[in-house]
């Protein structure tokens, strides 16, 4: 929480000079919460996954996506792999994993749970819990999901590739001991979501000029926070795939 309060204070000072409102960070326990948040009226602009705006959006009839990373259209999930798996890098998915030890990351995560489900499923035919023989996992975090797997206690797990990336480049993560064997096809992810009560509280318009002032960031460190190199605008369409694929997992109603 102080991190993340370090990180996101200066662009909540950003907004609140170029909008002419006080704008705050308000940290969240973990994804359900900010939903939750979002959901109570306590946060009025979340920075969500992708299926945790689709959720805070389905909660609130109005709300709107209006900004998204420049990569987040282009999204996608790595399955890493212990070498005990003896799986060998592929551009098809992998065959006969059925035996293997397998993670997901959080329950709610769209790059750590959702779209890999989505992914096994439509491969094998079969949701995780009955395709794999020993009890799937949660993690609980996509660094979280690196550890287990090199350490063997999981022989294959699914992580969000920045992550995966970012570890390996700051030497936390061997990729010989975790080694990427499988890429899913892009998907939409992250995005800030505004809360229709803003209209109402600081007049019509208010939410366009919020969206203008996110896209036109240029300071590298308000954008760390994220951590993103640039914002790009966002609609609720953009993320109709991941709405339904929740729907289909009973993940939305």
């Amino acid at each position: 929480t102080t991190e993340l309060t370090e990180k996101f204070t200066p662009l909540a000072e950003y907004l609140s000079r170029q909008l002419g409102v006080m704008v705050s960070y308000v940290p969240a326990r973990d994804y359900q919460a900010s939903v939750e948040m979002f959901r109570n009226g306590d946060v009025h602009l979340g920075w969500f996954g992708g299926l945790t705006g689709v959720q805070a959006r389905e909660a609130i009839p109005g709300s709107k996506a209006i900004a998204q990373g420049a990569s987040d259209p282009s999204y996608f999930t790595y399955f890493i792999a212990n070498p005990s798996a003896e799986l060998e890098a592929s551009d098809h998915f992998p065959d006969d994993i059925g035996e293997l030890r397998f993670t997901f990351g959080s329950e709610s995560s769209t790059s750590g749970r959702l779209m890999p489900e989505f992914f096994i499923r439509k491969h094998t035919g079969k949701a995780p819990m009955k395709l794999f023989t020993k009890p799937v996992g949660f993690s609980g975090s996509h660094d979280k999901t690196a550890e287990l797997v090199e350490s063997g206690q999981y022989q294959l797990g699914a992580i969000n590739y920045k992550v995966y990336e970012k570890r390996v480049a700051a030497g936390l993560t061997d990729p010989e001991l975790v080694k990427v064997i499988w890429r899913t096809p892009p998907y939409s992810d992250y995005n800030w979501t505004a809360h229709p009560v803003l209209e109402e509280q600081f007049g019509e318009g208010f939410t366009s000029k919020l969206q203008a002032a996110l896209i036109s960031i240029e300071n590298p460190r308000l954008l760390s926070a994220l951590p993103r190199e640039r914002l790009i605008p966002a609609t609720n369409e953009e993320y109709d795939g991941i709405k339904v694929i929740a729907k289909q997992l009973e993940m939305i109603r």
